[in-house]
């Protein structure tokens, strides 16, 4: 028999967060499997975020499904970039304690609009800067800042808008 920790406080699951699960209103809530398209879309987005920080010279770390703080609660961003200071502040954390200035999610079709925009209302109130929503189905990219949103089709480019300044990839090829 497999014993599965079960953190009864958010401290406790800070200390040891459990793979797969995120801290929500004082539950845990397990995060689906990802399917075969989602896993593709979420590896091509760390591949173009990673290689362009390289190339460019920006630094910083590109994250899948790590853990970070919210406003009291803890998410798993699908894909998070994480610039060089921020890095070297927190170093190798066990639940990051604010948002990752830029996240990428991905939407599944079970996903429900109320949920997926209080995540990002959630995001943006804990220091993120940018949030893209990625929408498989219906082959759309959404660009969220506080100030700024953008909905952009599969023949269009993506541009970040405040970090990672001068990336950019075309929507179709995340998606496809």
């Amino acid at each position: 028999m497999v014993s599965v920790f079960t953190p009864q406080s958010l401290e406790a699951f800070l200390e040891n967060p459990p793979e797969r699960f995120e801290w929500v209103d004082e539950k845990l809530i397990e995060t689906p499997e990802m399917t075969a398209k989602t896993g593709r879309i979420q590896a091509r987005l760390a591949y173009h975020w990673r290689s362009y920080i390289i190339s460019s010279g920006q630094g910083g770390e590109v994250y899948t499904e790590t853990a970070c703080r919210t406003v009291g609660r803890v998410r798993c961003p699908d894909v998070a970039y994480l610039p060089p200071a921020l890095v070297q502040q927190f170093g190798d954390f066990k639940v990051l304690p604010q948002s990752f200035p830029l996240i990428g999610e991905i939407i599944s079709p079970t996903d429900a609009a109320e949920d997926i925009f209080s995540k990002v209302k959630e995001y943006l109130e804990s220091y993120a800067q940018e949030i893209w929503l990625i929408f498989p189905e219906s082959r759309w990219l959404m660009i969220i800042t506080p100030e700024v949103q953008q909905l952009l089709s599969e023949n269009q480019n993506a541009t970040t808008i405040k970090v990672l300044p001068g990336f950019s990839v075309p929507v179709g090829g995340l998606i496809a």
